[in-house]
């Protein structure tokens, strides 16, 4: 029987952390205002520009020493990303994004991609941004789904 307690109250905790977690990202404090803020307008363009396969547009929104990571690149530079990760605009339709959470300088996002052949994958990215342009991302590769350039 006290083990059942222990239960309830951990059960419990967590819903109430989850809820305050949740109305956190919800509230109308500080952090609100920068919904359209000009992070979230970089991200937004990040992805569009994907979509549009538009390069110039990526060029304005990234700063200068913008570097990528992933797990098969470790902080590339620009012109390694261009030439190693552009690419894939071309297999790109759509992204649906499905959570965006922005902290100040720290952008995350999770979304669903979706290739041009219907294929699905699935990855979480966090940005750093300074001044309305982004310096980093790094991408993490959501399990069992496949990045654009995979071959699968």
């Amino acid at each position: 029987m006290k083990l059942n307690k222990l239960f309830g109250k951990v059960l419990l905790a967590g819903v109430i952390l989850y809820c305050q977690a949740g109305f956190a990202q919800n509230s109308n404090g500080p952090a609100a205002g920068l919904q359209n803020g000009p992070n979230e307008k970089a991200i937004k363009a990040y992805y569009t520009a994907y979509e549009k396969k538009d390069w110039s547009v990526m060029t304005q929104i990234l700063a200068d020493g913008f570097t990528f990571t992933s797990p098969v690149d470790d902080h590339i530079d620009l012109k390694a990303y261009k030439a190693r990760c552009w690419p894939t605009a071309y297999k790109i339709q759509r992204f649906d994004v499905e959570k965006l959470v922005i902290n100040g300088d720290d952008a995350f996002v999770t979304y669903n991609g979706w290739t041009t052949d219907g294929k699905l994958f699935r990855n979480t990215e966090h940005f750093k941004i300074k001044d309305g342009k982004i310096m980093s991302n790094e991408c993490f590769f959501g399990p069992g789904v496949n990045y654009p350039n995979s071959g699968k």
